[in-house]
């Protein structure tokens, strides 16, 4: 199956008038929270240091928003100061816990090494940031929490893009990491048992959000459509079937959209997959922008048993696409039953 686009997008897109929103907008996080769906979004202002900010709008509809003339908060913090990318918002007992990609040095630079920082709210005006929460020496995009905790313990989906075969290496009895143009040893006290060949999700635990441990990988690109790497892309989505999460796979002609289903008590286990992309470049403002060829899911909300994904377009833009929830769901085990 395929998710239906909106008809009239991209949804959102910059705004000349506010200058730090002017170039680009697009990777939001979701979430339906008072009868409207909150999104925050990465907004570009300029090219020459390309640093990115966070923006907010609301809806009522999930469809028309309104949104909020300033960022939603200043680049405060040193490890941020360079820009904060791609914000995912997960609801945990009341309160809104937001990961964002942070950048420590300019992205035309390489952006220094890209962790994950966490920041919370109740009422999307006052926040905490609480620092970095992805492991030392990962370079760690697409963090996703889930909105309750299993156990008793947090849980997180993330993408240590060099915890791979080629990055991590063994010599007189200890373990090495790759990082950028460095070799360090092993940055933190748990080892893994195995790497993967290729980039891929990881399932972490912890009990006070700092701290992650039982690091293990949980999906590696299998499908033509992600030879390169796949990533997180909504935070989990709880349903009666397991924990839904629409995630992104990149290949040598771009990026695409599929879907994924893991156990309800063990979300460790993956109960279902999309073999075929759900979501794929097809539209000029898909196709043409910034970054060619990218449809990239990050925030997803259900409204009376109907599934709004919300997704970047090209690096530019803002793009909705749905589908009847139980369909999906169907199709995930559907397809998965047949691998």
């Amino acid at each position: 199956m395929e998710l239906q686009r909106y008809e009239k997008n991209p949804i959102l897109g910059p705004v000349k008038s506010n200058q730090w929103e002017s170039e680009a907008v697009f990777n939001c996080g979701a979430i339906y929270w008072n009868n409207q769906v909150h999104l925050l979004y990465r907004a570009i202002g300029e090219y020459d240091n390309y640093i990115s900010r966070i923006g907010y709008a609301i809806s009522s509809d999930g469809i028309n928003f309104q949104r909020k003339n300033s960022p939603l908060f200043e680049l405060e913090k040193e490890y941020e100061k360079w820009g904060c990318e791609d914000p995912r918002i997960t609801e945990i007992e009341g309160k809104f816990y937001i990961t964002y990609v942070v950048l420590s040095q300019p992205a035309r630079q390489g952006g220094g090494l890209p962790r994950t920082a966490l920041a919370t709210t109740t009422d999307f005006i006052h926040f905490e940031k609480k620092g970095i929460i992805t492991p030392e020496g990962a370079d760690d995009k697409d963090a996703v929490l889930f909105p309750e905790k299993i156990n008793g313990e947090y849980v997180m989906l993330h993408r240590p893009h060099n915890w791979i075969q080629k990055d991590v290496y063994e010599e007189k009895g200890k373990k090495y990491l790759r990082v950028k143009e460095k070799v360090i040893e092993w940055p933190i006290e748990e080892i893994p048992n195995y790497f993967p060949e290729k980039p891929s999700i990881w399932i972490s635990y912890s009990k006070d959000l700092k701290n992650w441990i039982r690091h293990k990988v949980l999906m590696e690109p299998k499908e033509w459509w992600e030879d390169f790497k796949i990533g997180a892309g909504t935070p989990p989505i709880k349903t009666k079937k397991g924990w839904l999460i629409i995630y992104h796979g990149v290949s040598s002609d771009g990026y695409r959209a599929g879907a994924t289903l893991l156990d309800l008590k063990n979300p460790s286990k993956v109960i279902g997959k999309t073999k075929n992309p759900i979501l794929e470049p097809k539209e000029d403002y898909e196709k043409t922008g910034d970054v060619n060829n990218v449809v990239f899911p990050t925030g997803g909300v259900i409204i009376n048993n109907k599934l709004f994904i919300y997704y970047g377009t090209a690096d530019k833009y803002i793009g909705l696409a749905t589908c009847d929830l139980e369909k999906l769901l169907k199709e995930l085990t559907t397809d998965f039953n047949k691998c």
